[in-house]
């Protein structure tokens, strides 16, 4: 992982990366599995700030906490020309409660088909994937998970209406996720009765109550694919604050539901990222 990321950096950092065209917050920030997005789920934007022609490079850590776990998030990405998006991620889920801890590597990748967030009638829509490598996978795979690795494929649609709320711009987005990740994957990908793809919702809407101030929603539909414990849908309340377009800070309340059998998982979320 540590060797990807140098090179992926290094090959980036030779060519001319001037990036800076796009209006503020327009790349959003980025999730915990590395793609533009929100906290928790992958929009349609493509990260930083980089327009026709251009590169764009960005380093993100983030942190969920809730009652009996805590997941940490670092890595690395690109994008080029608004279109072209890719990410590596390092995850690791603190047992706090039980003990010990699970790590995944995250490699994505997301192209925009069409659409703009800003200026057509078309929503700008985006195709993604994210692969995922489970790191220490004698915990999933002895609770019910069929593989330690598995790869999530999504479809995003997002726009900006501008003035649609008390004068204030409003984002909407919509994902739709093929996948068989057991709590994204840090509980391996499938189970014995349920090791197929299903087809999970995600939305997102944020208020821009500046152009670098941004607070919104997010809900994350989730499978329920192992027999020993329930997994339940995600929510999260976010405010992002879009320093420059070289740095950004997202924080908020997260309601990850049961994880493992334990109840109630309510928490926060942190991320920093610079983008250059």
């Amino acid at each position: 992982m540590k060797l990807l990321m140098c090179a992926l950096l290094g090959v980036l950092l030779s060519q001319p990366a001037v990036a800076g065209s796009k209006v503020i917050a327009t790349g959003g920030s980025t999730s915990i599995e590395g793609a533009a997005g929100g906290g928790i789920v992958p929009w349609a934007v493509i990260n930083g700030y980089a327009s026709s022609g251009q590169w764009s490079v960005n380093s993100f850590t983030s942190s969920v906490g809730v009652d009996d776990f805590t997941l940490q998030n670092f890595g690395i990405g690109a994008s080029y020309n608004n279109q072209w998006e890719v990410s590596l991620t390092r995850q690791k889920f603190q047992l706090d409660t039980i003990g010990g801890d699970l790590q995944q590597d995250v490699f994505g990748l997301k192209y925009h088909i069409a659409g703009e967030l800003l200026y057509t009638s078309l929503p700008q829509i985006s195709v993604g994937l994210q692969y995922k490598k489970h790191r220490n996978s004698g915990l999933p795979l002895a609770v019910g998970a069929q593989k330690d690795s598995g790869t999530d494929i999504y479809l995003a649609a997002s726009k900006v209406y501008f003035g649609a709320v008390a004068g204030r711009n409003l984002l909407l987005n919509a994902t739709v996720r093929a996948t068989k990740a057991n709590q994204i994957g840090l509980l391996g990908f499938g189970g014995a009765d349920h090791n197929h793809y299903q087809y999970m919702f995600e939305s997102s809407a944020a208020v821009l109550l500046r152009p670098d101030l941004a607070v919104g929603i997010e809900f994350r539909q989730k499978p329920n694919n192992l027999a020993f414990a329930d997994e339940e849908h995600w929510r999260d309340i976010f405010v992002g604050w879009f320093i420059n377009q070289n740095f950004s800070v997202v924080g908020g309340y997260v309601d990850l539901g049961s994880i493992a059998g334990l109840a109630q998982q309510q928490g926060y979320y942190l991320a920093l990222e610079a983008t250059f």
